[in-house]
């Protein structure tokens, strides 16, 4: 009976110590019958374009990522709507999206081959944007999507509306939609809350909003998200994880909703969340 293969995949910074731990992972892993798929990290362009974006083998069994967050969420992107685990290892400081350490890689990686861990799954967003009537992007980020203003523009005027229901006009420097997951990156510096990845909601945090009552909002995972520009707003960026983007205008609408599949990320025992947060927030108690 032919053995079946086992396909990885190895998604690396493009950091010489992370890929010189990528090159001792992938021997190890070739050296226990595992076939490996490596993809450099690059980062994007800044502007999102039209073209086709690959993704990764559908029959890989799990992807290790070698990097910080920016690597990770390049790696969630290859991933697309597919469901295969992801594995983040940190190098240097604490991310918020690696579940293990340079110095634990191996026995973490032993874990995985030996089916020893579970998943934790993601939420993500599905973001939809349409320019006079016609749908030209379609993105799902895990972390946020980001309005932002240019450096020179005037305060941007943001039309939102929850369930087609009016909510408020954001003036603002920008806004930020994210997941629970993505509440510890840039919706934490503009003011936002920590949110624990397992609460189902979405939260909505202004940037340096010229009313001092427009908070930041936390909305069920169930809400659809409509935003308009108003004819007084130009020069503002639409970012999708902080990966790429694209120049909106009042000729756009954009909607965000809970993306029907989540992101599964691989979750080693005795690795506990409030201790990541406590190490990154320096709070008491974190060790640094």
């Amino acid at each position: 009976m032919k053995k079946q293969i086992i396909r990885a995949g190895l998604v690396v910074k493009e950091d010489s110590r992370a890929k010189n731990k990528a090159d001792e992972l992938e021997k190890w892993l070739r050296n226990k019958n595992v076939e490996v798929v490596r993809k450099e990290y690059l980062p994007p362009e800044r502007l999102l374009s039209g073209r086709k974006k690959t993704k990764a083998p559908s029959d890989l069994f799990c992807i290790f990522v070698l990097g910080g967050d920016g690597t990770f969420l390049s790696a969630v992107h290859w991933i697309g709507d597919q469901n295969i685990p992801v594995l983040g290892v940190k190098f240097g400081e604490v991310g918020f999206l690696a579940e293990t350490s340079e110095d634990s890689l191996f026995s973490a990686a032993e874990a995985v081959l030996s089916k020893s861990f579970l998943t934790s799954p993601r939420m993500r967003l599905q973001v939809k944007v349409s320019r006079s009537g016609k749908e030209i992007i379609n993105e799902t980020v895990l972390n946020d999507v980001v309005i932002n203003k240019g450096a020179l523009a005037r305060l941007a005027h943001i039309e939102t509306y929850i369930n087609d229901h009016y909510l408020t006009t954001y003036r603002a420097d920008g806004l930020i939609v994210s997941t629970p997951t993505g509440s510890t990156a840039y919706s934490l510096a503009a003011g936002g809350p920590v949110i624990h990845p397992s609460v189902p909601a979405i939260i909505m945090t202004p940037i340096c909003p010229f009313t001092l009552t427009n908070r930041p909002l936390i909305i069920p995972d169930t809400s659809v998200i409509k935003i308009r520009l108003e004819k007084r707003s130009s020069h503002i960026m639409l970012t999708f994880d902080g990966q790429q983007g694209i120049e909106i205008s009042n000729k756009d609408t954009i909607v965000v909703q809970k993306a029907l599949k989540p992101i599964n990320m691989i979750v080693i025992p005795d690795q506990d969340y409030y201790d990541v947060l406590k190490t990154k927030l320096r709070w008491s108690g974190g060790r640094v």
